[in-house]
């Protein structure tokens, strides 16, 4: 007996907050840290997308969990400074680190959509990535743009108003 799956597409809606840079909790060193010969090969030049999923833990109790995330983001950047700078080229396209502050991009987005409405134990490729993960205008090159985005989906809030995304 084979056991048939019947898929639907999923429609849903992405309510997006403006992108925020967050920066260093504290004063960070300002250097330059060139790139291994390793990680300078110009076919690593682009951005990786990764999705990791939390489940909700009762002990944040009424917690915003995008207010934690973003402080704790800026606690991270006083210790992983490099990640709120940007990467330059300097002599011989060899590329570096510029540790300027600048800060790491940070989203806090709401969807109408829950796990268990994918259907299926996720695995990559993530279904719905483009819709979920958000592209923001400027930041797609590799060169003086923020090395880090996160994007956190908190639980949806009915009656707020927010940036629609496109329905899939």
């Amino acid at each position: 007996m084979s056991q048939q799956t019947t898929t639907t597409p999923l429609t849903f809606t992405v309510w997006r907050h403006e992108p925020e840079l967050i920066v260093p909790a504290n004063p960070t060193p300002r250097e330059l840290k060139p790139l291994s010969d390793i990680d300078d090969q110009g076919g690593l030049r682009f951005h990786i997308p990764v999705i990791h999923i939390y489940q909700s833990n009762p002990k944040m109790g009424n917690k915003n969990p995008a207010s934690v995330i973003r402080d704790a983001l800026a606690k991270a950047l006083v210790f992983y400074y490099p990640f709120a700078g940007r990467l330059k080229e300097g002599p011989g396209r060899k590329l570096m680190v510029d540790c300027s502050g600048q800060g790491a991009l940070f989203i806090e987005a709401e969807a109408d959509v829950t796990l268990k409405q994918f259907g299926v134990e996720l695995q990559p490729p993530f279904p719905c990535r483009e819709e979920l993960l958000y592209d923001v205008p400027g930041s797609s090159g590799i060169l003086d743009s923020p090395l880090l985005l996160i994007q956190v989906k908190v639980k949806p809030y009915v009656g707020k108003t927010h940036r629609k995304s496109k329905n899939v």
